[in-house]
């Protein structure tokens, strides 16, 4: 099984506020507990949504909005990806996060052989030069809560769009979630955590798809998700949707404290990366 572990946005994120090294330290150490024990598949922080936009659809009108967006709470500002063989195995991750205060959202992410003509993952492609990490967000709606599976229409162009981009060598990854009755919420307070279990009531703050890609422009990384968002509308027959897209962290960007180790969070994420994209 493999889920989404969203972290959740909050005033200190939305205002571009970076790790302090212990922090990034202590989230370094917890990756490098999840990549020994096989169970991290990938992980992301998000730019604030001063960055970002939301790309809406109505009828036949389509809106872009730049941020910022003003709902901290319900905005995503990273995540990771695990494989594990249980929702409890997830939760028993989630709770090891090394977070005094904040929530992650765990999700149920749907197998390809789950759908009608699904197929295998595609394998991402290396990092290509002179690109920027997008990471699009589809947003939840009462079909995609209801737990329906995908007409064959909407499978078939939907992995068409993933495979067009898949071979210009812009997709490197692509996912839709289950509903969230699958899901569950890990609050922390301290040392203290707390599990809520799903559904989630908000349906438009929740995310029912994703795709990563690494584009030349935040204007490319809009008109995918248009195209993203005008498949899933067209093949589940609602009247209208949403996506937000998101700039993805790179590493580079963290600045290089004095005192941090060489062997220290940023060598072992640099390796990870370098294995899963070999």
């Amino acid at each position: 099984m493999r889920f989404l572990m969203i972290v959740k946005g909050d005033p200190r994120t939305e205002a571009g506020v970076l790790p302090t090294e212990e922090e990034l330290s202590c989230m370094g150490d917890y990756n490098d507990q999840l990549i020994k024990a096989g169970v991290m598949l990938a992980g992301e922080g998000l730019h604030p949504t001063a960055k970002g936009a939301r790309v809406t659809i109505s009828g036949k009108k389509t809106k872009v909005v730049d941020g910022p967006f003003t709902e901290a709470k319900e905005l995503v500002a990273g995540f990771w990806v695990l494989q594990v063989k249980s929702k409890e195995e997830a939760i028993e991750w989630a709770k090891r996060v090394p977070f005094k205060e904040h929530s992650v959202e765990l999700r149920e992410l749907s197998e390809p052989e789950a759908f009608p003509g699904g197929s295998a993952p595609l394998t991402p492609p290396k990092r290509k030069p002179g690109t920027t990490r997008f990471m699009i967000l589809l947003k939840a709606d009462e079909n995609t809560e209801s737990d329906r599976v995908p007409s064959e229409k909407l499978v078939a162009e939907m992995g068409a769009l993933m495979q067009e981009a898949s071979e210009s060598g812009s997709l490197l990854a692509g996912d839709g979630l289950r509903a969230s009755k699958y899901g569950a919420r890990v609050f922390y307070s301290g040392d203290e955590r707390t599990v809520r279990g799903g559904p989630f009531a908000e349906t438009e703050e929740l995310v029912a798809g994703y795709a990563i890609l690494q584009l030349p422009s935040r204007a490319d990384a809009v008109e995918f998700g248009r195209r993203m968002l005008q498949i899933h509308i067209d093949g589940t027959g609602i009247d209208s949707g949403e996506v937000e897209v998101r700039q993805v962290h790179e590493i580079e960007e963290f600045p290089v404290a004095p005192d941090e180790k060489p062997d220290g969070w940023r060598a072992k994420e640099t390796a990870f990366r370098d294995r899963a994209t070999h």
